[in-house]
C-alpha cells in the first residue's frame, strides 16, 4: 500500500471485545481503526476533529441501540455523509430492511465472514471517494456557473446603460437622468411592497427587474429627429405629435430584440411595458393608448412617477429646474389624474429620501450645489 497516501479511517461500534478484536485484525493491513463500545460514544468519534471515513455499527448494543445511533447520525449534517455498516446477529428481513431505513449502506450477517467485511468496506469505501470526486465537481461546475452569470449579468447591465445613454445623448441635457429614474423607481417599489396589496406584485426579482428595466424608458427619442427633440421652445401640435411617438418606437425596438433572441426574456418584456406606458396618466389622458387607472402595468405607473419629478428638478433646453419644492406641489396637483395616488401617496412620503437619490446622482453642472448639500432641489 502507499504509505504516501493517509490510511483510511474506520469506527467499530459493538458492545463485544471479541468481536472488535477479529474486525480490527481484519482492516489493520489496510486502514486505521477507532473502537466505541456504546452509541453514545460513538456519536462523539463521528462528530469529532478526525471524523470516520465509514462505520461499521452493532445493533443490539446496551443503552442507544444501532438503529437511533444511526439515526442521529444521518440527522446530523456533520455526520450525515458517513456511510455505515450494520454488523448484527439479527438476520430477519425486516431487520434489515429497518437498518437501511434509517440510512444504513449495507447488512452483514454475524458470524461474519473477513474477507466478506473486507470487500465491503472497500467498495463502500471507493462509494464514498466517487461521490465526493463529484461533489467537487458539481461544486467547480457550480461556481464557474455563478461566474459566468455573474459576467453575462455585467455585460446585459452596461448594455442596458449603453442603450439607455445613447438616447440620452441626444439631449446633453439630461446628465443622469436614467440614473436617477432608475433608483427612484426602485425607492418607490421596495416601498409599495410593503405594502399588502403590492406585495405578491412585487416580489424582489421583480423589483430587481424593474431596476434593471427603467434605463431603457425613453430609447425610443434615438426616432425623434433632434429639431423636435433638442427644441428649445415649446413644440408645435405636429411637433408634439411625432414627440408623442417615442413610446412606441421604444417598445418596438425592445421587442424586435426579443424577437431576434427568439424567446421572451423577463427585463425586456419589463421594459416594453415601461417603454410603451410611462406616458399613459391614470384618469386617461395620456399616450399613446390612453389608458386609464390599473390598466397601465405597475412598471409604467411607477416610471411616471419617477421621470416628471426628474423632468421637473431637472434643466432642459425649453426650462430651468424646478426647486424640489415646487417640483412636489405639481405632483400633488396630479394625484388622481396624472398619477396613481397609491405611488404619488409613497413619493410623498419619501420625499427626502427622492431627494437624496437627486443629490447622489446630481448633473455635473449642479455639483456644487450637490456639495453644498442643496443638490438644487431645495
Amino acid at each position: 500500500m502507499d504509505q504516501s497516501v493517509p490510511r483510511k479511517c474506520i469506527l467499530i461500534v459493538d458492545d463485544t471485545p471479541a468481536n472488535i478484536t477479529v474486525i480490527r485484525g481484519v482492516l489493520a493491513d489496510e486502514y486505521r481503526t477507532k473502537v466505541a463500545t456504546g452509541g453514545e460514544k460513538a456519536l462523539a468519534l463521528a462528530a469529532g476533529d478526525d471524523r470516520p471515513d465509514l462505520i461499521l455499527l452493532d445493533v443490539m448494543m446496551p443503552g442507544l441501540d444501532g438503529y437511533a445511533v444511526c439515526s442521529r447520525l444521518k440527522a446530523d449534517p456533520a455526520t450525515a455523509a458517513i456511510p455505515v455498516i450494520f454488523l448484527t446477529a439479527k438476520t430477519n428481513v425486516e431487520d434489515e430492511a429497518r437498518g437501511l431505513a434509517v440510512g444504513a449502506v449495507d447488512y452483514i450477517h454475524k458470524p461474519f465472514s473477513p474477507p466478506v467485511i473486507l470487500a465491503r468496506v472497500r467498495n463502500q469505501i471507493l462509494v464514498k471517494e466517487a461521490r465526493e470526486v463529484l461533489e467537487r465537481r458539481n461544486e467547480s461546475l457550480e461556481e464557474k456557473v455563478q461566474e459566468r452569470t455573474r459576467q453575462l449579468s455585467t455585460i446585459q447591465d452596461a448594455t442596458i446603460m449603453a442603450l439607455a445613454s445613447l438616447a440620452e445623448t441626444r439631449d446633453n441635457e439630461t446628465g443622469n437622468h436614467i440614473r436617477r429614474t432608475q433608483h427612484y423607481v426602485r425607492m418607490l417599489a421596495l416601498r409599495l411592497a410593503q405594502m399588502p396589496r403590492y406585495r405578491d406584485a412585487l416580489p424582489p426579482d421583480v423589483i430587481e427587474m424593474l431596476y434593471k428595466s427603467a434605463p431603457l424608458h425613453d430609447i425610443g427619442k434615438v426616432g425623434i429627429p433632434d429639431h423636435i427633440l433638442l427644441k428649445p421652445g415649446r413644440l408645435t401640435a405636429e411637433e408634439f405629435e411625432i414627440m408623442k411617438g417615442h413610446p412606441r418606437l421604444g417598445y418596438q425596438a425592445i421587442e424586435a430584440a426579443e424577437i431576434h433572441l427568439g424567446s421572451p426574456i423577463a427585463f425586456l418584456s419589463t421594459a416594453k411595458e415601461i417603454a410603451l406606458g410611462h406616458h399613459e396618466k391614470w384618469d386617461g389622458s395620456g399616450y399613446p393608448s390612453g389608458l386609464t387607472g390599473e390598466d397601465i402595468p405597475l412598471s409604467a405607473r411607477l416610471m411616471a412617477v419617477a421621470d416628471v419629478y426628474d423632468a421637473l428638478i431637472s434643466r432642459r433646453v425649453y426650462k430651468a429646474g424646478f426647486t424640489h419644492a415646487a417640483a412636489l406641489a405639481v405632483m400633488r396637483e396630479g394625484r388622481g389624474s396624472h398619477f396613481d395616488p397609491a405611488i404619488l401617496d409613497v413619493f410623498l412620503a419619501e420625499e427626502d429620501a427622492m431627494r437624496g437619490i437627486a443629490r447622489q446622482f446630481a448633473d455635473a453642472d449642479r455639483a456644487g450645489e450637490r456639495n453644498s448639500g442643496a443638490g438644487g432641489t431645495s
